[in-house]
């Protein structure tokens, strides 16, 4: 838990909540803020399955499952492939277009290229390549008067993604099973405060769509699971523009760490499928393993 990367703070509260919930179901649970010494505290704890509650960079890209597969230490979620490429959201979108999951059109440019004119027409988004939890996220709309000034900290590679209007909807996948669909509402910008701050988001599930929306975003959510190689759970996230139908559908990326904090979307889903946040986190450490 914990980490180093941009989405720190919301791993220590998955890892907080992680734990209590093994303890719950009778584990013997250590808790340990990732840092540069991560592989000496791991051999000296010696432990049979590392809860990987770890969300953004070196936890979700693959390094971290890297270090693991060296200890043979078996482990949670997804394994080095599958987590290298979701964490890259320009690679994650090639591979829903060759699974042929529908996306939006994209690119990848460098970040001050973007400050300096239009990468596209507006409206678009600009986030980083390769963070989560919206960290970074631009909207431009269709009146911008000029292309966005990006923070100094962006990275230098950045994608431009082509705004997708509608609902914002999301689905788990635990296993091969979809565990149900979840409209979200915020009253602005569906933002990393809007994501973890209480009261910040509304989520409605079941989502009040027709069913075959509802099939479909658990259709898609499987195959992107299947597509991209993620083991254990995954969670996709949908927009939906309602005036277009089935058409109006598209995928905007895959979690393979999804949240784990008292106000996120994948233990709400459980949930409603009938799993305790305990009987969520055995299923994970019962499934960990190594060569993932």
């Amino acid at each position: 838990m914990g980490g180093p990367s941009a989405e720190r703070q919301v791993s220590l509260s998955s890892g907080r909540e992680c734990a209590a919930a093994l303890r719950g179901e009778g584990f013997e649970v250590v808790e340990v803020d990732a840092g540069p010494d991560l592989c000496l505290r791991l051999s000296r704890i010696a432990p049979d399955v590392a809860f990987n509650a770890l969300h953004g960079r070196w936890g979700e890209d693959g390094c971290v499952q890297g270090l693991l597969e060296w200890m043979r230490i078996p482990y949670t979620h997804s394994g080095v492939l599958c987590s290298a490429l979701t964490m890259d959201k320009e690679r994650t979108k090639a591979a829903y277009r060759a699974a042929g999951l529908p996306v939006v059109p994209s690119l990848v440019a460098r970040a001050e290229d973007v400050r300096r004119a239009h990468a596209m027409d507006p409206p678009y988004v600009v986030k980083p390549v390769n963070e989560g939890s919206s960290v970074g996220v631009y909207l431009i709309h269709e009146a911008a008067n000029g292309p966005p000034q990006l923070a100094p900290d962006m990275p230098d590679m950045v994608m431009v993604e082509r705004f997708a209007p509608g609902r914002e909807l999301t689905v788990t996948v635990l296993g091969d099973r979809a565990l149900g669909l979840t409209d979200i509402y915020s009253d602005g910008w569906y933002d990393y405060d809007a994501k973890y701050a209480p009261g910040g988001s509304r989520h409605v599930i079941p989502a009040d769509v027709p069913s075959d929306i509802a099939d479909a975003c658990g259709d898609y959510a499987r195959r992107a699971h299947d597509a991209l190689g993620c083991r254990g759970i995954s969670r996709t996230d949908f927009r939906w523009d309602e005036s277009r139908g089935l058409d109006g559908l598209i995928l905007l990326e895959t979690n393979t760490q999804p949240g784990m904090t008292p106000t996120s979307l994948t233990p709400e889903q459980a949930v409603h499928a009938g799993l305790s946040f305990g009987d969520l986190c055995r299923f994970l450490v019962e499934d960990a393993s190594c060569d993932r």
